[in-house]
C-alpha cells in the first residue's frame, strides 16, 4: 500500500474538468486528488449490443480527460468492475481518506451510492457528494405546501423565480489543478478490453450553435432542418456544464431554456415518485389491456409500419442513435395509441438505442405519450401521422432522407388503419379507466 494519504474523485455523469462541483470541492479542500472512473460491470453486463454508442462516447471523453490530466503530471485510474469491487481494491493500494463525487438521482445510482458510502466509511474514509448536473434538485423547487409539483408550467415558473446568478456561477476548478496527485500515467483499457466495439457513429459537436438556439422556437419542430442543439448527449454525460448552458439560454432563447427546465422537471419527478421507473405515474393506467403484438412491435422497431413519418424516425434512431424530438412524440404516440403496445416496450427500445438516453426524460416522454404520466397528453389525444407530416414535413424532406426508396405508389401498406386504430384506443382507454373508477 502507498502510505501517502490521498483523496479520490469519482467521475460519473460529469466528464469534464471545468466547472465541476464535486471536483472543485475535492481540489480546493485537499491535495493529492486522484481521479477515478469505473466502467460499472453491473450496467455494462445488461447491454446486449456490444456496439453501444454510449460506451464509445464515454470512452472517447475519458481519453480526452486523460490527455488533460497528463498536462498536470497527473493521471486517471480507469477500471472495469462493480463499484464495490473497485473501491475495495483501491483501499488495499492507497491510503484513502476522502471520496468525492457528484449526485445522481436514478434509483440504481441512489442505492449504489449508499452502499459505496458505507463501504468507504468502513475503511475509515469520508464520502462527499455535490449537486452538479442540474440547477435545482430534489425538493429545491416545490409548491408552497412543500409538496412536489406534478404539472410542468407552475414548476417552470417557480424554477425561474428562484434562479439567480449564484446558481449559474461556474466552479473555478482550474485554480486548484495543482492539487491533482502527481503520478505516472495509468493505462486506459481499450474499448475492446471493456468488451465493446466501435460503432462508427459521429457524435454531436460539444460547441453550442448559437444561431440554432436563437431560432429554436420557430424551427425546433421541423425535423428536416438542424433546428435543435443536439447537446442532450453532452448533458447526459456531463461533458458540458448545465450552468454554462442555462446562462446562454437566458440570453439567447427562453424556449430553449424551457427545454432545459423540462429535463430537471422529469428528474424531480423520478426522485419523488420512483415508482414511475417501472409503472405508470397514474396507477389507474397500469391496467390498460395492451395488445402487445410482437410482429407489429418488430415492424415499428425496424421502421416498416407503412407510416412514413414513423418509419423515418425509427430509421434515424437505428442508424444514428438520435431522433428528432417532434418525431419522438409521433412514433411514441403511434406505438402506444395506434398499435396499443405497452409504453414500457417502447421505453426499453429507446433505452437501448438513444445516444442521449436518460432514464427520467425517456420515461417522462413515453408516459406523456401514453397519457399515463404527470402532466401528460390526455388519452383522447392521438397524433395523426398524416397530419403531423403535413404540418412538420410538408415537402417530405425528412421522410425521403431516411427512406430513400419512398414512393407513394409502392411504399409499404400501413399495418393498421388510422381511423380504426384511433377508435380502438379511445374505446380501450375509456373502458379500462371507467372500470377502475367504478
Amino acid at each position: 500500500m502507498i502510505e501517502t494519504p490521498i483523496t479520490l474523485f469519482w467521475f460519473r455523469r460529469d466528464l469534464r474538468l471545468n466547472d465541476n462541483a464535486g471536483l472543485y470541492h475535492a481540489l480546493k479542500e485537499n491535495e493529492s486528488v486522484l481521479p477515478v472512473f469505473i466502467f460499472d460491470s453491473d450496467i455494462l453486463n445488461k447491454l446486449e449490443d456490444k456496439y453501444d454508442s454510449r460506451v464509445e462516447f464515454i470512452h472517447q471523453h475519458i481519453e480526452k480527460l486523460q490527455q488533460q490530466l497528463l498536462t498536470f503530471n497527473s493521471s486517471m485510474i480507469v477500471l472495469v468492475g462493480t463499484p464495490e469491487e473497485v473501491f475495495k481494491n483501491l483501499s488495499n493500494q492507497y491510503k484513502i481518506t476522502k471520496v468525492y463525487t457528484n449526485h445522481d438521482y436514478e434509483p440504481y445510482a441512489i442505492k449504489r451510492d449508499k452502499e459505496i458510502a458505507n463501504l468507504v466509511h468502513s475503511f475509515g474514509a469520508s464520502f462527499h457528494t455535490f449537486k452538479d448536473q442540474v440547477i435545482f434538485e430534489k425538493a429545491e423547487v416545490v409548491k408552497d405546501d412543500q409538496k412536489p409539483y406534478t404539472v410542468f408550467t407552475p414548476y417552470m415558473r417557480k424554477w425561474k423565480s428562484k434562479l439567480n446568478s449564484w446558481f449559474t456561477k461556474a466552479y473555478p476548478t482550474q485554480k486548484y489543478f495543482k492539487h491533482f496527485l502527481k503520478t505516472i500515467p495509468f493505462a486506459i483499457p481499450t474499448l475492446s478490453e471493456i468488451g465493446f466495439k466501435p460503432t462508427g457513429i459521429i457524435f454531436p459537436d460539444i460547441e453550442l450553435n448559437q444561431n440554432t438556439v436563437k431560432h429554436y422556437k420557430e424551427q425546433r419542430d421541423i425535423p428536416a432542418i438542424k433546428g435543435t442543439s443536439k447537446l442532450s448527449v453532452h448533458l447526459r454525460f456531463g461533458t458540458v456544464s448545465i450552468r454554462e448552458l442555462v446562462l446562454k439560454a437566458q440570453v439567447i432563447n427562453e424556449t430553449w431554456l424551457n427545454e432545459l427546465i423540462w429535463r430537471e422537471f422529469y428528474m424531480m419527478i423520478l426522485f419523488h415518485f420512483p415508482h414511475v421507473a417501472k409503472g405508470a405515474f397514474k396507477p389507474n393506467y397500469n391496467n390498460i389491456p395492451w395488445i402487445n403484438n410482437e410482429n407489429h412491435f418488430d415492424l415499428w422497431c425496424n421502421g416498416k409500419t407503412g407510416y412514413p413519418i414513423v418509419d423515418a424516425g425509427m430509421r434515424e434512431l437505428n442508424q444514428t442513435g438520435f431522433m428528432h424530438n417532434r418525431v419522438r412524440m409521433i412514433v411514441a404516440s403511434f406505438l402506444t395509441k395506434h398499435l396499443l403496445i405497452d409504453w414500457r416496450w417502447g421505453e426499453a427500445y429507446f433505452a437501448k438505442k438513444l445516444l442521449d438516453f436518460e432514464l427520467s426524460s425517456n420515461n417522462g416522454g413515453w408516459q406523456w405519450s401514453a397519457s399515463s404520466g404527470c402532466d401528460a397528453a390526455p388519452y383522447f389525444r392521438v397524433f395523426n401521422p398524416y397530419e403531423q407530416t403535413k404540418k412538420f414535413d410538408p415537402q417530405l424532406k425528412y421522410i425521403k432522407h431516411w427512406i430513400p426508396e419512398y414512393d407513394e405508389l409502392t411504399y409499404l401498406k400501413p399495418i393498421v388503419d388510422h381511423k380504426y386504430a384511433r377508435e380502438r384506443v379511445l374505446s380501450t382507454y375509456k373502458t379500462a379507466l371507467a372500470i377502475q373508477q367504478s
